[in-house]
């Protein structure tokens, strides 16, 4: 089944968003996901996001469930913020670490320390 985003609106601090499921007989079915705005501010997820993470929700489900109505819990965002935690620091680790100069003293040899005569405006 393909979910098709058809709109949201907003409850209290809830946003719903509606999705119409198309079968492979192209039936078309209403379903809704409920997410709590506050919590996804919380775990880090922008309100752009929250429409995937909600079709998501629906891929997961089973086929067979007749269940037209679903929230994304906090556990869902608990999770979602996690892995994305996790892709963060693997793609950390992945980065090379900054050139360094091979030495303190890099420029020292053309450079003349305070002080001293050297060659420049007198």
């Amino acid at each position: 089944m393909q979910f098709v985003l058809t709109g949201f609106r907003q409850d209290m601090g809830f946003r719903i968003f509606a999705f119409e499921g198309i079968g492979q007989d192209r039936t078309r079915t209403a379903f809704t996901v409920k997410t709590d705005v506050g919590l996804a501010r919380k775990y880090g997820i922008q309100l752009q996001e929250l429409p995937l993470l909600c079709r998501e929700l629906l891929d997961r489900r089973d086929q067979g469930e007749e269940k037209r109505t679903f929230t994304y819990t906090e556990e869902d965002m608990r999770l979602c913020s996690n892995a994305r935690a996790a892709a963060r620091a693997a793609a950390a680790q992945k980065r090379k670490p900054p050139r360094r100069p091979a030495t303190d003293h890099v420029g020292a040899a053309w450079r003349v320390p305070p002080g001293q005569p050297g060659v420049g405006p007198a």
